[in-house]
């Protein structure tokens, strides 16, 4: 997990996420939709994970 995705997690967080799958985007952007936080903490969580 780079500086430049941890940093793109934090203000845009379906863009950090976009290149582990339409999956992950689809449930990072809903998240991001029903608060910004969630979405964060979503992408945060996603980008950590090593799979």
């Amino acid at each position: 997990m780079g500086c430049f995705r941890v940093l793109l997690a934090i203000i845009f967080p379906p863009l950090a996420v976009i290149g582990r799958g339409c999956g992950s985007f689809i449930i990072v952007f809903l998240l991001t939709l029903c608060g910004w936080v969630p979405g964060v903490i979503a992408a945060l969580i996603i980008l950590n994970n090593p799979n």
